[in-house]
């Protein structure tokens, strides 16, 4: 398996940790447990995604103030 592969790997395997703890912060935990990830509404995977991207957003900011230190 090459580098490249992996660090895919590696790298979807951390979204889907990250979409999972948003939707449980979101409490929608136990809507995806009754209907599943592929029935929830458009509004309910938009509000995920929306605060999927500003926790990602934030970590990028704090690793670039890391870095400037």
């Amino acid at each position: 398996m090459s580098k490249n592969k992996k660090t895919a790997e590696k790298s979807e395997k951390e979204l889907e940790k990250l979409k999972a703890e948003v939707a449980r912060e979101l409490n929608l935990e136990d809507d995806i447990k009754k209907r599943g990830w592929e029935n929830l509404t458009a509004r309910e995977t938009g509000k995920i995604g929306g605060h999927m991207v500003k926790k990602l957003m934030r970590k990028a900011r704090e690793d670039m103030h890391k870095k400037e230190s």
